[in-house]
């Protein structure tokens, strides 16, 4: 069969990238190995009938936000897209036995900061006031492809509007640690300590350079804006767009894992399914593929120079996750405070220096001694998701090694996560029993998911690193995946990239996807 463009792989990003090229008039195949769409946004009953759980990702508010929903709204909420809004977006926790959270009410933020600290307190307005004026430009920047016109004109209107400073300043911004960041701005560890979780959702311990930018922009961004997740489950994206898609005259493959590059000369003009079918493609074949899989086993190194095949094969991989899925009588009753029940996220990082030796031991291939956990309770916010008087918690252990080469507790003698998981879960779950008592008792049913098994369900999911490869500074901007090839193009001609794993990375912003689909050249 022949189509316009074919699509390897129904992840979010590949799914924009086919709704956008289909709304353009091309016709469009999607190939997926598995047999659902989704990748890493998948909801699915995994622990008893009725208990809806998000698998991966939860938090919405990068894809309510993105320019693909703002050019696609009307269709994709036509399709049955629904959002809930958050107000009392994240909190965390500390070891005095007290916490601090982030609601979009500015005076309310700012109160319970004012108790630690006043001066801090006034800070927070400032830096608020701040992301007011950084806003338009940083965004317009992360949506802009790399290198590219657009992000030469972002860059230079913020240099019209606000002057070289700002530039340095934003720069600065862009290449500082999160404690060098937080420090120079906060006085109270707790203040700096709460922003600086959220560098543990990519892989930015305290001291990293680079990792100052994510907790700036999703602590300012849920002040600002809160937060959204979806109604019934985060994969409410993922059946609208696949929705959308389909009404636009696309199609979905599903079930077959594509085996090969059909070139005509050297020119990618469609691929080889597993199935044994032949797809031929027009005008673009666009991989959504992890790209070190792709150009490990689906196209071979002698098609690509030896630069470019040696590059992929040193493009690294965050840390590990591990996913922990619990169905329960009853929200956690957290010691802190019962107000902690209405939180989306409420991070377990009490401190910077448990975050700093929980990455370490785990980048030493250790298990950490004390991980660091996001508890989401999406079930406050919906409670479509599980019976009533049910809840769903969603459990993410960041972070923890892909392969395990000991335990830093010295506890676990086993080295391999199909042996290990259900006993370091236990760990992860004694350890969050210190903050919520009570709450092991409430469990109905647990599921558990190693990095193997993330790994496993998706393949880009390399080593359960649910970045799809390490943000840090060698590896983002126009270093991502390869420098000189952070624009999707490959040295293949008609074949590109797009996902996680190329600029601007991990989310769930549809960001990769759309502004390939958007290039006037190439695709």
């Amino acid at each position: 069969m022949e189509y316009d463009a074919i699509v390897l792989g129904a992840g979010h990003n590949g799914l924009a990238a086919a709704v956008h090229l289909a709304s353009k008039g091309w016709s469009v195949a999607v190939v997926e190995a598995r047999d659902i769409a989704g990748g890493a946004v998948k909801t699915a009953e995994v622990t008893l009938p009725g208990f809806r759980h998000d698998l991966y990702a939860m938090n919405l508010s990068m894809f309510a936000g993105s320019p693909f929903f703002a050019r696609h709204k009307d269709d994709l909420v036509a399709a049955g897209l629904e959002l809930v809004p958050v107000a009392n977006c994240f909190a965390n926790l500390f070891r005095d036995g007290t916490w601090l959270g982030v609601n979009t009410d500015l005076d309310r933020t700012a109160q319970a900061i004012s108790a630690l600290s006043p001066d801090d307190a006034a800070a927070w307005r400032a830096l608020v006031a701040r992301f007011g004026v950084d806003a338009p430009h940083i965004f317009g920047l992360l949506g802009s492809p790399m290198p590219s016109v657009a992000a030469a004109k972002t860059v230079w209107k913020a240099w019209w509007q606000l002057g070289s400073g700002w530039l340095a300043d934003t720069a600065r911004l862009i290449l500082s640690t999160p404690r060098a960041f937080l420090s120079a701005r906060f006085k109270h560890p707790h203040v700096q300590t709460m922003m600086a979780a959220w560098g543990m959702h990519l892989d930015f311990p305290p001291d990293t350079a680079g990792g100052a930018l994510f907790p700036y922009l999703e602590s300012m961004a849920n002040q600002s804006f809160g937060m959204a997740i979806g109604r019934g489950g985060a994969d409410t994206i993922i059946r609208a767009m696949v929705a959308v898609l389909k009404a636009k005259g696309g199609e979905l493959i599903t079930g077959t894992s594509v085996t090969g590059l059909e070139m005509v000369g050297k020119r990618a003009k469609g691929v080889r399914l597993a199935d044994g079918r032949l797809l031929t493609a027009r005008r673009a074949v666009v991989s959504n593929i992890h790209p070190t899989r792709l150009f490990g086993s689906i196209v071979g190194p002698r098609q690509v120079p030896q630069r470019f095949s040696e590059g992929m094969a040193r493009f690294r991989p965050g840390p590990g996750t591990m996913m922990i899925h619990l169905a329960t009588d009853a929200l956690p009753e957290w010691a802190a405070g019962a107000e902690l029940k209405s939180f989306a996220y409420v991070h377990v990082a009490p401190d910077m220096a448990m975050m700093t030796a929980a990455f370490a031991e785990a980048a030493a291939g250790l298990l950490p001694r004390e991980p660091v956990l996001v508890v989401g309770q999406p079930t406050a916010i919906d409670p479509s998701r599980a019976p009533d008087g049910k809840h769903v918690i969603w459990i993410q252990v960041r972070v923890v090694p892909a392969e395990i080469r000991g335990d830093a507790a010295g506890h676990i003698g086993e080295t391999d996560w199909d042996s290990v998981k259900e006993v370091y879960a236990d760990r992860v779950l004694d350890s969050l029993e210190t903050y919520a008592p009570g709450l092991k008792g409430s469990v109905i049913a647990r599921r558990v998911l190693s990095p193997l098994d993330l790994e496993r369900d998706n393949p880009n999911l390399i080593g359960g690193d649910n970045l799809a490869g390490s943000h840090h500074l060698d590896q983002n901007f126009l270093f991502r995946p390869l420098a000189g090839y952070s624009r999707y193009k490959t040295p293949i001609p008609g074949l590109y990239v797009c996902g996680a794993s190329t600029w601007p990375g991990a989310g769930t912003g549809a960001g990769s996807g759309f502004m390939l689909a958007k290039m006037p050249a190439g695709v």
